[in-house]
């Protein structure tokens, strides 16, 4: 499988090929997927763990500035509520740290210059934008990082993989989301377009996680990639934008 270079990440070239479903969930597949294909590419606990609870952070602070954002009192409430659970992933990610004896700050610090950077790139330039962001990226990396969580020692695996998993406000930001289209459906195609632009950095966040591994071949990581952004595209495809 060749892949093909695009918003400066590597596509596989089986992308154009990838299924879409509308009304089907894409996480059990691409956690699926990711659970096999990437079992002996784990980084160690400490780095994992690092990198995932800096990385709820940023997911915490954007679903921040959806809320802060958000034009009704409603979608305040309900976009509070995505916010919270985000920040009980994070903490239970720290949580995990402490377990192990180890300071969480000390191993966030080491992916905080690179996902603030994440963060500044792909933040959106209004409520809508900052929505899909907050839609389609954390869709994206806990997928991913769920199922890199299959590589990790004793029962760490299960406890990463059940906390990444939480996902009941992702239906809060869908239906914001269609409501918001279906009111104004100029929107679509700039929505759209938007979610493109955050595939090649999103990726990006992703192959971090396994740089330093050996074995982090394309061959070796291409089906994981062709399989989470199938997933993107069915997400896309439940708004009825185009990926």
């Amino acid at each position: 499988m060749r892949p093909l270079h695009w918003l400066g990440g590597l596509v596989p070239s089986s992308l154009a090929s990838a299924p879409g479903d509308a009304s089907g969930c894409p996480r059990s597949e691409a956690v699926a997927v990711a659970r096999v294909e990437l079992r002996d590419l784990a980084p160690s606990p400490a780095r994992f763990l690092g990198q995932t609870a800096y990385l709820t952070i940023v997911l915490f602070e954007n679903l921040g500035r959806a809320v802060t954002t958000a034009p009704t009192t409603d979608a305040k409430s309900r976009l509070a509520r995505a916010a919270s659970e985000m920040l009980a992933m994070h903490e239970g990610l720290s949580a995990e740290l402490e377990r192990m004896g180890a300071d969480p700050a000390a191993e966030m610090e080491p992916f905080r210059v690179p996902l603030d950077d994440y963060q500044r790139r792909t933040k959106g330039a209004d409520w809508y934008e900052i929505l899909v962001t907050c839609y389609l990226t954390n869709g994206f990396l806990l997928d991913f990082f769920a199922g890199l969580a299959s590589g990790l020692p004793d029962e760490l695996d299960d406890r990463a993989a059940t906390l990444l998993q939480r996902r009941e406000g992702e239906a809060v930001l869908v239906e914001e989301l269609r409501l918001a289209i279906e009111d104004n459906p100029r929107l679509a195609s700039r929505l759209a377009m938007w979610g493109r632009r955050l595939v090649g950095d999103t990726m990006l966040v992703a192959r971090l996680a396994i740089a330093q591994h050996p074995d982090a071949s394309e061959e070796r990581v291409d089906p994981v990639f062709t399989e989470l952004i199938a997933a993107h595209t069915r997400r896309m495809d439940k708004l009825g934008l185009t990926a």
